[in-house]
C-alpha cells in the first residue's frame, strides 16, 4: 500500500480542485457502526431489517419502534472524528479540497473543521417539528421517550434525515454534481457504491484522476486511475498528516 499512498500524495500535491465523495467507512473507524452490518444483538432485539425501521412507511406507520431503533443505533454523540475527517479538514484549508459530499448523516466532518460538507442524506443532529416546524437539536430526541413531540405545539419531532423511500433535497443534489463536475480529482473513499441515488452522482465526474479508496471492491474499482484497498482513515493519515 506503501506505493499507492505515495502516488496519491503526489496527486493532492498537484492538483488544487479535490472533491471528496465518502460512506458509512469514513465513520465506522469513529465507532459509528455501518447499520447494514447488523451486529449479533440485533436480530434478537427487533423484528425487522434496519432498511425497513428506517422508511418513511415504517416511521408512518410504526413511529414508536421507529424511534426505539432511531435511537439505539443512529445517534452516537460521543463519537469523535477520525483521522480521515481531520485530513479533508486539512486539505480544505489549504485550498485543495473544494468540498465533502458525504453519504453520513453523523456531522463529524463539520466537527473537523470542514466548511463545505453537502450531506446527502441529512443530520441526526437537526430535527424539526412536522408541524410548526421548530427546530430542535439531537438531544430533542436523544433524551425523549416514545415519540419525541414538540414543546411548543406538540407535533411530532422528525429527524432531518433522509429515509428509505424519501427523495434527496434538489438543492443538495444540485451542488454536488456542480463540484463533482468541475472536479479535477474526485476522491471515492468509504463507501461501497451500493445506496442510490446518491452513488449515481459520481457519474458526472469528468475529471482528470479518480481516486477509491476502500477496504471492499466497489464497482468503480476499474475506472479508478488511483485504487487503494485499505482503511480510508489510515490512508488518509499517512497521505495528508504524516508528520503532524
Amino acid at each position: 500500500m506503501e506505493h499507492e499512498i505515495r502516488k496519491l500524495r503526489e496527486l493532492l500535491e498537484k492538483y488544487d480542485n479535490i472533491v471528496f465523495f465518502g460512506g458509512a467507512g469514513v465513520s465506522t473507524e469513529s465507532n459509528i457502526p455501518d447499520f447494514r452490518s447488523t451486529d449479533g444483538l440485533y436480530h434478537q432485539e427487533y423484528d425487522y431489517p434496519p432498511e425497513t425501521i428506517l422508511s418513511h412507511t415504517f416511521y408512518r406507520k410504526k413511529p414508536e419502534e421507529f424511534f426505539r431503533f432511531y435511537r439505539n443505533k443512529m445517534i452516537y454523540k460521543d463519537a469523535k472524528p477520525n483521522a480521515a475527517h481531520m485530513a479533508l479538514a486539512k486539505l480544505e484549508q489549504e485550498g485543495k479540497c473544494r468540498a465533502v459530499i458525504t453519504q453520513n448523516i453523523d456531522g463529524l466532518h463539520q466537527m473537523a473543521g470542514s466548511k463545505k460538507v453537502l450531506e446527502l442524506h441529512g443530520s441526526v443532529l437537526r430535527n424539526y417539528c412536522e408541524d410548526c416546524g421548530k427546530f430542535f437539536g439531537v438531544e430533542a430526541i436523544e433524551n425523549s421517550e416514545g415519540i419525541p413531540r414538540c414543546d411548543a405545539c406538540g407535533g411530532i419531532i422528525k429527524p432531518d434525515v433522509v429515509l428509505y423511500e424519501e427523495a434527496l433535497q434538489d438543492s443538495t443534489i444540485r451542488e454536488a454534481v456542480e463540484y463533482i463536475r468541475k472536479a479535477q480529482v474526485l476522491i471515492i473513499g468509504g463507501t461501497s457504491l451500493a445506496v442510490y441515488p446518491a452513488a449515481g452522482l459520481i457519474d458526472y465526474f469528468t475529471g482528470e484522476k479518480l481516486v477509491v479508496i476502500n477496504k471492499a471492491p466497489t464497482p468503480r474499482d476499474s475506472h479508478a486511475d488511483l485504487l487503494i484497498k485499505g482503511p480510508i482513515g489510515e490512508v488518509l493519515r499517512q497521505a495528508v498528516l504524516q508528520g503532524e
